[in-house]
């Protein structure tokens, strides 16, 4: 029998049996997803071109409403062609895995659908996010966990609200009076890393050509000497140097820059530092690698994406500030159908205005739940067991016999099998090679003599 169509569902009157079968539904789609994607005799990617799925199916809007069983179909369809992220064999991109937690703290949040700017609408999710955002600022080593931060969209616009709070810091009045007002800055970051440094200043007006790139070691650390040198010289043309952004955990080489004697330098010359720590940040979990971020303590400010090396599902990245009040003071705007301040709790509690958003996803609540799940021993052990398997893999081709690969052709045929995804790129005076990104806990040293094993086969005859 036909199912009936969509009007039939909550908040139609009657509507609940309906809506009842058809998310049950909706969840053993899902859930036959999930136990696919941890099943390796599956397809990491279903690898259609672009035409061929817009042939293939009718993904167009229509005036009249589909039946519920095509819209379980459409469900169906699109997870058919989606890439399995949470496979133990994928490795392409710095966000991997699948935590059965933070989906189900995932699929909370879409069921409460609420806002994350005051108290009044979001009252246990705005206390969680604080809570959070406090614990993460003490293992940064900030005492008592002090100061402020948020959860953003993603790594590019943490890293572009630590520039606007740098900015402000040293020019409270670019505020109100704009860039005009004040002389030209420029920011420092090394050659290396994240291109959201260039993109937020120049959606600052700051202007791309203020940041200027510092010497990277052959390990792809930043050069302190270099950046020194860099800052001597801006100065001396007049322009006023106003951030460093340096590096934990860089996008291709995975490097770190030298926290402490970048530190050194912010001292000496009065500068605001930032560490992108959007990929390296989940390293302070563990006791053994965290070394790695020594210094980070005497940053002003950090980006961390627990969605990278922790694996919470997208999206769930931090913006952490030194300063406590100086996030508000640089982006209140005192709406007062918002923020009025005669409500009858405490109005800290309120933190929309601090953010240049003014709808916010809850972003907190799947780090908070996998925190209580793993604890901080669990998300240590994940990461230990990553970092491992990353050293398994540099042994094992270490001595390898006949890795001179074409690897733009082998990630095409990779893609046309769909047995395991690794991505690459180029860098510098180095032409194409693999960027391979280990943050799925359900990899083992299995997917990646699997993944060395299919790269040779596929190029063999290369």
């Amino acid at each position: 029998m036909a199912r009936r169509s969509p009007v039939y569902l909550l908040p139609t009157c009657n509507g609940e049996i309906t809506t009842m079968s058809f998310l049950q539904d909706v969840v053993d789609i899902l859930l036959q997803y999930v136990v696919k994607s941890f099943d390796r005799s599956t397809k990491v990617i279903d690898f259609h071109y672009p035409n061929e799925l817009l042939q293939e199916y009718n993904w167009e809007l229509a005036d009249q409403p589909q039946t519920l069983e095509e819209i379980l179909l459409n469900c169906r369809t699109t997870l058919k062609y989606a890439i399995k992220t949470g496979h133990p064999r994928y490795f392409n991109q710095l966000s991997t895995g699948l935590d059965m937690v933070g989906l189900a703290a995932d699929w909370l949040t879409s069921a409460a659908n609420t806002n994350m700017f005051t108290y009044e609408i979001a009252p246990v999710f705005v206390l969680l996010e604080y809570v959070t955002l406090r614990k993460m600022r003490e293992m940064v080593g900030w005492p008592g966990g002090c100061g402020d931060g948020i959860f953003s969209p993603g790594g590019a616009i943490s890293n572009m609200y630590a520039m606007l709070i740098a900015r402000f810091k040293m020019f409270p009045e670019v505020k109100e009076k704009g860039m005009a007002a004040i002389p030209r800055l420029v920011a420092f970051t090394s050659e290396h890393s994240h291109f959201s440094v260039k993109k937020g200043a120049a959606a600052l007006g700051i202007g791309t050509d203020s940041v200027i790139l510092i010497r990277c070691d052959e390990r792809g650390k930043m050069i302190p000497s270099d950046l020194e040198r860099r800052i001597v010289e801006a100065k001396q043309k007049g322009f006023v140097p106003f951030l460093v952004s340096a590096t934990a955990g860089t996008t291709v080489y995975g490097a770190f820059d030298p926290l402490i004697a970048i530190a050194d330098i912010c001292k000496k010359y009065k500068i605001w530092m930032h560490v992108d720590g959007a990929w390296g940040g989940g390293l302070l979990m563990s006791r053994k690698h965290k070394w790695k971020l020594n210094g980070i303590e005497r940053a002003n400010s950090v980006t961390w994406n627990p969605h990278k090396m922790m694996g919470v599902p997208l999206q769930c990245s931090a913006l952490l500030v030194r300063e406590e009040g100086l996030m508000q003071s640089c982006n209140q705007m005192h709406a007062s159908y918002l923020f009025q301040q005669d409500k009858h709790y405490d109005l800290s509690y309120d933190t929309g205005d601090k953010a240049l958003q003014c709808g916010r996803h809850v972003d907190v609540f799947k780090l908070w739940l996998m925190w209580r799940a793993k604890g901080t021993t669990g998300f240590e052990a994940q990461i230990d067991k990553c970092l491992e398997l990353a050293e398994y893999l540099y042994n094992k081709i270490k001595n390898r016999e006949g890795y001179e690969m074409v690897a733009p052709v082998i990630k095409a045929r990779m893609m046309e099998y769909g047995t395991t995804m690794v991505s690459y790129q180029p860098l510098g005076d180095k032409v194409n090679f693999f960027r391979m990104v280990i943050s799925n806990p359900a990899a083992t040293h299995q997917d990646i003599d699997f993944l060395i094993d299919e790269i040779e086969r596929l190029g063999q005859d290369l």
